[in-house]
């Protein structure tokens, strides 16, 4: 037994040879960025010529402005700003979601014949459920995470982080809420917590992208905002940052959800899916998808096809067709 426990650990998709991948590939990025990183940020920085100069100014006028009540602060930068991402992305979605219009949005749909337009009292019910979250659960553990922060240090302070360090810490959140929400995502897939839990989730087959907190608030806690909110207490970031990845987590999760693969924005087609299939594609990026051979199914499929950054104004339902069913 011990053999043979040793052997499917030490084979392809086993956990031994996923380690090794991780390995391999984490080594293989850092390597790059110690060759490339600093001559493509200065690129980057050389392009937008004066601009940091320009937002350091405004930030330095905020900041006089908001002496003395940094808490205010704060939470405008990461309660109000990435609101306003999140409601004003969906709200845009939504008028699409409840009209079936205009037709040139709903001709990139990805479940074609789903939505169309959503079933009112189903979306209703999980407006409710993602006002919850948005509010009694998100609400709190940004609090949290202020008082962690300001305990640390000084997440208002009049000093932007250089570009340098801001790109750098974009791309550390980006990683460990890859890993948090993969192996989170996973657990909440295991029969005794599935039923419970991340059934709800699961509900919308063909998910919007309002549904992408809808979702049992143990799960939104621990698998949705912990992922996003513990890499900016981690590393004690400034509330520019931490504000700018917010939002950044909150648009990313809602194209991923939003069913349609729109022109010159991220494919959705991965998470999409997962909520087809349920036991593929639990990551964000993917990357340890491919690792554990959790996407495997997915790769074989139209949609892994379809999975890339659409340039044209052709539907990739259209340019890339599933094939004929038996008997047409």
């Amino acid at each position: 037994m011990t053999g043979t426990t040793s052997r499917r650990q030490e084979g392809p998709g086993g956990l031994w040879d996923s380690v090794k991948k991780a390995a391999f590939i984490i080594g293989s990025g850092i390597l790059f960025l110690a060759a490339f990183g600093n001559s493509l940020t200065w690129h980057l920085q050389r392009f937008w010529g004066a601009s940091g100069d320009f937002w350091q100014d405004l930030w330095t006028q905020i900041h006089v402005a908001f002496q003395g009540h940094e808490s205010a602060l704060f939470y405008i930068g990461t309660m109000l700003v990435p609101s306003l991402a999140f409601w004003g992305t969906n709200g845009l979605l939504l008028i699409v979601d409840t009209t079936g219009k205009p037709s040139f949005i709903t001709r990139y749909r990805i479940q074609q014949d789903k939505n169309n337009p959503v079933d009112p009292a189903k979306l209703r019910q999980a407006l409710k459920s993602v006002l919850f979250n948005y509010t009694v659960v998100s609400g709190p553990m940004v609090v949290a995470a202020h008082y962690l922060m300001t305990w640390r240090g000084e997440p208002c302070g009049p000093e932007l982080p250089t570009f340098h360090r801001g790109l750098a810490e974009l791309a550390f959140f980006a990683f460990l809420e890859e890993v948090l929400f993969y192996y989170s995502h996973r657990l909440f897939h295991h029969p005794s917590l599935y039923k419970h839990f991340h059934k709800q989730h699961h509900e919308w087959t063909a998910p919007i992208g309002v549904v992408s907190i809808y979702a049992h608030p143990l799960e939104h806690m621990l698998s949705n905002t912990l992922p996003v909110a513990v890499g900016p207490v981690i590393l004690g970031s400034h509330l520019a940052t931490t504000s700018l990845w917010y939002c950044l987590a909150l648009v990313s999760t809602t194209i991923s959800h939003c069913g349609y693969h729109l022109p010159f924005l991220p494919s959705p087609e991965f998470h999409d899916f997962h909520h087809l299939r349920f036991n593929q594609c639990f990551g964000v990026f993917g990357i340890l998808d491919r690792l554990h051979a959790t996407d495997s199914k997915f790769r074989e499929t139209k949609q892994y096809e379809r999975h890339t950054l659409l340039t044209s104004l052709t539907p990739l339902n259209e340019s890339i067709p599933d094939p004929p069913k038996k008997g047409q």
